[in-house]
């Protein structure tokens, strides 16, 4: 019964920890650093560890890591490995923390480092978007509410529509970022510690904005941090299932508004004619189902006090992979904006005449005639079979198919992805790690 205790008490840990290897390292480095400067190791120990962890880091990133049986979690393999290598000196490497710091760290880090590649992907599929849109601005399209045919639209209107979706989604990825971005180190197990830990030293080393102040909510903060940083991947990977809702709409026959590039569709195994959006299908299911990861860590700590839990173990099984499967929609995207044709003369079919109805009524009411008159007009004429549409779409107000705002977007775009200020956090690692 042992072996079977062990295996639920440890889970994924093993296999999940692999993920927060190197981070643990970096939070060690900079723990050392701190504690030499502290009295609590000697120059040469510190140097010692420091020459011992980069060359772990190394093999991290080797691929050649792995958290040896009967080891639980990646900080004591690290710590075994640093004591089979230097002996007692090893040992010290723990002083001042305890595993909860030293996994809320490992978490910050790499939540850190993953929200820098998705926000480096947002903005690349943002520019993907971007360039269609201005490519496309003159080509019309229907509108729709109610998925009744409405009023012109254009594939400007359309790929800009989701480009500044992404801008709002990453003011979420920004707000994420700023609340991981923050110190738990030398919270130790929740109330600090006796030592004189120096905080800011390694909130410095680490390349953190601030630091975590009040220890009992460092440890509190596990959870939430995870909670809304879910909420931005969330943000994102709705903007991605409505884009794959539309894109799948649009490529099927009875729309045949787009066209998907054919290494992304599949055919049916009886039905020859047909090519099925598989991409985009998947797609947006793994961004439906990203959409409740914000619940899922929600229902793990929603009835927790203060104070560490193990239940918030298990926010890693769901939170981790998390970051892989959205940064492979948001590629998966990407591709298909890039090589997505559209039909240029969808217009020319008479059933999209009566949505130039609403041009007509303006054109009434601007030449003096009252708009519910121009409104009455415009419908008896459809009704009679009288109205013909004139196609010339004359629209020129800020966001508006004449008027699509492409520089001011990129320009808001380019602030909420600037002000995360990247190069702070990557300059300080590649210092710590000596490069």
């Amino acid at each position: 019964m042992n072996s079977e205790i062990e295996r639920f008490t440890v889970g994924r840990d093993r296999e999940l920890d692999l993920l927060l290897a190197r981070y643990d390292i970096l939070g060690s480095l900079a723990h050392s650093a701190m504690l030499q400067s502290i009295g609590m190791l000697t120059a040469d120990e510190k140097e010692n560890l420091h020459r011992e962890l980069r060359d772990i880091y190394s093999t991290v990133e080797a691929g050649g890591f792995i958290i040896e049986e009967g080891i639980e979690d990646v900080h004591s393999q690290v710590e075994l490995m640093l004591t089979e290598r230097l002996g007692d000196t090893g040992k010290k490497i723990h002083s001042g923390r305890s595993r909860n710091d030293q996994v809320l760290v490992d978490l910050k880090l790499f939540t850190r480092h993953e929200l820098q590649e998705i926000c480096t992907a947002v903005k690349e599929l943002f520019d993907s978007l971007i360039e269609q849109s201005e490519k496309h601005k003159d080509v019309l399209m229907p509108g729709y509410t109610h998925l009744q045919v409405a009023m012109p639209s254009s594939f400007g209107l359309w790929f800009g529509a989701y480009a500044e979706s992404l801008t709002d989604d990453m003011l979420f990825l920004q707000a994420a970022y700023k609340m991981c971005n923050r110190n738990p180190l030398g919270s130790a197990a929740g109330y600090g510690s006796s030592f004189p830990l120096n905080r800011t030293m390694t909130t410095e080393l680490l390349g953190f904005d601030s630091m975590n102040y009040n220890v009992v909510y460092a440890q509190m903060g596990r959870g939430k941090c995870e909670r809304n940083v879910a909420f931005a991947l969330a943000s994102v990977a709705g903007t991605l299932a409505k884009l794959a809702f539309d894109a799948c709409m649009f490529n099927s026959q009875n729309f045949g508004f787009v066209k998907l590039p054919v290494e992304c569709t599949t055919g049916s195994s009886i039905m020859p004619h047909k090519k099925n959006p598989d991409v985009f299908e998947l797609l947006r299911a793994k961004c439906n189902r990203m959409q409740a990861l914000p619940t899922d860590i929600m229902m793990i700590i929603n009835n927790l006090p203060s104070g560490y839990f193990r239940d918030l173990q298990i926010i890693k099984e769901v939170f981790l992979p998390a970051f892989a499967d959205i940064k492979e929609c948001i590629a998966m995207a990407n591709y298909i904006i890039k090589r997505i044709e559209v039909k240029t003369d969808i217009l020319d079919d008479t059933r999209y005449d009566a949505m130039f109805s609403v041009e007509e009524v303006n054109r009434l009411a601007t030449e003096g005639m009252p708009f519910r008159d121009a409104y009455k007009k415009v419908g008896l004429d459809i009704e009679a079979g009288t109205f013909t549409p004139d196609k010339n779409v004359r629209h020129t107000h800020e966001g508006s198919i004449g008027n699509l705002c492409s520089g001011q977007i990129s320009a808001l775009m380019q602030k909420n992805f600037e002000e995360m200020n990247f190069a702070k956090a990557n300059d300080a690692i590649n210092k710590l790690l000596g490069k």
